[in-house]
């Protein structure tokens, strides 16, 4: 194998080896991930567009690649960085090696590199910009283009549907507004007998309320949310008539809509196995994160916003709930798979809440409390 390195826009240089697609001068930002599994739906999560995703896991490929686990049809993902890259696996389902899948989807991949001491120094330094290259010439050109690209803020448009399409069901009529959806959400809508109509990021209030859903899906997707100006303004135009459930960008979506703040994570929540307290019944969940961005705890209390979930490792906000409106959301995924089932709930809560709204148990007027974690 060739050599390839990581460049850091400090300076830091990581040697590897080169495996996947032979692209170099790839920049992008990098990021780390904690799952000990779930390399596959990290491949194919859209939240990772744009970045170089690091494996904290020493060991990655070891059970192949088969499309039936993916979360979407094409990696969003710049580069994929690990320790060691396993080429020759050895599980039944597997349909061709990681290195091979990355080279057939144009994704360059760094193995062979101290994986432990560059997550040390995310850690510690915070989320940065990076570059693979092939040599060490030129380093200090190459780190002042590297500190000049400007990371992309279009990020939804490039990963969400381009028109709307419907999954067909007998049950609730459920509008999902896809920012970069992980077909996790849609499979547990599905499940559950919905019917269930996807739209584009960009799809206005009134078009939704045409299709006369019983409740709104968020989506989770890449990105700033304040990037997302459709987004804050569908939730606008929505609160108030039809149940809304938010997950990840889309509940940074909503806390905007209603008034609270958005900020950036030193480096981020990233993996399958993130604890979190239910504030109502003291609960710990663990969960599967994957975001750069959390709602202000500060901005919350100048809300009809309630914190019903915090991150049990930094206090940061991972559920809200409307004080007297059918809305509720969470920073993590509930629909993740593999990783942690335990708040696949959130699911039957949520058409728990549109049930009780059609049979007119709880209005959009009326201050009954919905207790996520109940």
């Amino acid at each position: 194998m060739s050599k390839r390195y990581l460049l850091l826009e400090d300076g830091t240089v990581y040697e590897g080896r080169a495996f996947g697609a032979e692209l170099n001068d790839v920049v992008g930002e990098v990021v780390f991930q904690t799952g000990m599994t779930g390399y596959q739906e990290t491949l194919s999560d859209p939240s990772y567009y744009g970045q170089m995703v690091v494996m904290t896991y020493p060991l990655i490929g070891n059970y192949g690649i088969n499309r039936d686990d993916f979360e979407t049809v094409r990696p969003a993902l710049k580069a994929l960085i690990v320790k060691e890259a396993e080429n020759d696996p050895s599980n039944f389902r597997s349909e061709v090696s990681i290195g091979e899948f990355l080279k057939q989807k144009g994704v360059p991949g760094l193995e062979g590199i101290d994986t432990r001491s560059l997550v040390k120094k995310i850690r510690q330094s915070g989320t940065m910009k990076g570059i693979l290259i092939d040599d060490l010439a030129n380093l200090d050109q190459i780190i002042d283009h590297v500190k000049q690209t400007s990371l992309p803020k279009d990020q939804v448009s490039q990963v969400s549907a381009a028109k709307p399409y419907v999954v067909p069901g007998r049950g609730l009529r459920v509008v999902l507004v896809d920012y970069g959806m992980k077909h996790g959400i849609l499979r547990e809508l599905t499940e559950r007998g919905c019917h269930v109509t996807v739209v584009p990021y960009d799809t206005t209030a009134d078009e939704v309320m045409q299709l006369q859903p019983d409740g709104i899906m968020l989506s989770n997707g890449p990105g700033d949310p304040k990037d997302v100006s459709e987004g804050i303004d569908l939730v606008k135009g929505l609160i108030g008539k039809v149940p809304i459930f938010g997950i990840c960008l889309g509940h940074q979506l909503i806390s905007l809509a209603c008034g609270a703040n958005t900020e950036r994570l030193k480096f981020g929540h990233r993996g399958a196995n993130h604890p979190v307290k239910v504030i109502e019944t003291g609960e710990a969940w663990m969960t599967s994160q994957n975001h750069g961005y959390t709602v202000s705890i500060e901005s919350i209390k100048h809300t009809k916003l309630k914190v019903t979930h915090q991150a049990i490792n930094d206090g940061s906000i991972e559920g809200i709930e409307h004080e007297s409106l059918p809305i509720f959301s969470v920073q993590f995924h509930p629909e993740s798979s593999p990783g942690p089932s335990d708040a696949n709930v959130l699911f039957d809560q949520f058409l728990n809440m549109m049930n009780e709204n059609k049979a007119g148990g709880v209005t959009l007027c009326q201050k009954e409390q919905i207790f996520v974690g109940s």
